[in-house]
This record gives structure tokens, C-alpha cells and sequence, in this order.
């Protein structure tokens, strides 16, 4: 029997509220995931631009005027590198793009909290969940990145998952 006015929700689209409210600094205990996953699986869909030239940073950097990034950490994990290449090039706009979802909402609290406690400094970096490995083109227009970070990036020692390192023969003319 169907409720015709009562619409039911899925887990999924329930409110559920934040575990750290945007401003403060997120503990890591509470954004734990597994540490990889597979980067050729289909099962997400990510949003991203079909062309560089269509997508909006200004949503990334709000001090900013649409400033493209020029220097990204693919991978990012937990936003360390993020956070420190901002203070130590505060010339370049960083971005950290990160896959796991709950990993990637800590590095966005992470920078929030910082930019909150240090004000004037980190507004030049941000962080996106994105899949580097298929998306990248279209998120850059070719030759507007001066640095690429891989920190820690083949975990896949069998050969049959060697497809899933994001450094490999067949993605290096992506980043050239």
C-alpha cells in the first residue's frame, strides 16, 4: 500500500547534521575511511565541467577573483601538504583533490578553520573530490599548472591493479 501524500525518503536524503559545524577545526578520528579505493569503478558520478574554460573557482576561492589553480597535490589524503604549500607559496593557488568523500569534507573544514583562525592567509587553497585520473582535462586549460604533487601514489603492488596507479605510462602525456 502507497502513502500517495506522504512522500517517504531514502537513508541517504536524510538530513543528517554535520559532524563538525563549518569554522571549527574537524578532528580526524571522526572522518576516518578506508585508505584507497578504486579509481576505475563507475559507481560515483562526479560533477565536473566539459570544458576548463566552464568551470567556476569562484565557489573554491571566495577572496579570489576566479583565479585558476596553478599548483595542485592529487591525492591530498588529510590536507597536509595542502595546507602548508599555501603558506609557503601564497603566490600560487593550491588545490588538493581528494576522491574519498569523508576525507575530503575534513581537508574543506580543515581550510575553513584556518582561514577563521589566520585571517588573510590560506585563501589561496582549496580542496575538490573529484577522480584526477579520468576528470583532470577537463577541469584545466592545457599548460596552466606549474606544479603536480603525487604523495604516496602507487599503493597497487600486483600487477593485475596496476591500472589503478595514478601514476602511470598511459596518464603522464595527461599531466605533461
Amino acid at each position: 500500500m502507497t502513502e500517495p501524500n506522504n512522500e517517504r525518503k531514502r537513508p541517504c536524503e536524510a538530513m543528517v547534521s554535520p559532524i563538525t559545524p563549518d569554522g571549527e577545526m574537524p578532528q580526524k578520528k571522526f572522518y576516518r575511511q578506508r585508505a584507497h579505493c578504486n579509481p576505475l569503478s563507475h559507481n560515483d558520478a562526479f560533477i565536473y565541467p566539459r570544458r576548463p574554460n566552464l568551470m567556476d573557482w569562484s565557489p573554491y576561492y571566495p577572496e579570489l577573483a576566479q583565479k585558476c589553480p596553478t599548483v595542485l597535490d592529487i591525492g591530498c589524503g588529510f590536507g597536509g601538504l595542502t595546507l602548508a604549500l599555501a603558506t609557503l607559496i601564497p603566490e600560487e593557488t593550491i588545490l588538493g583533490m581528494e576522491i574519498r568523500a569523508k576525507v575530503t569534507e575534513y581537508v574543506r573544514l580543515r581550510i575553513i578553520a584556518s582561514r577563521k583562525e589566520h585571517p588573510g592567509q590560506y585563501q589561496n587553497c582549496s580542496v575538490m573530490r573529484t577522480n584526477s585520473m579520468k576528470f583532470l582535462p577537463h577541469y584545466f586549460p592545457k599548460g596552466s599548472l606549474n606544479k603536480l604533487f603525487f604523495c604516496f601514489p602507487d599503493p597497487h603492488f600486483k600487477r593485475k591493479n596496476h591500472g589503478r596507479r595514478i601514476v602511470s605510462e598511459r596518464l603522464l602525456s595527461e599531466y605533461a
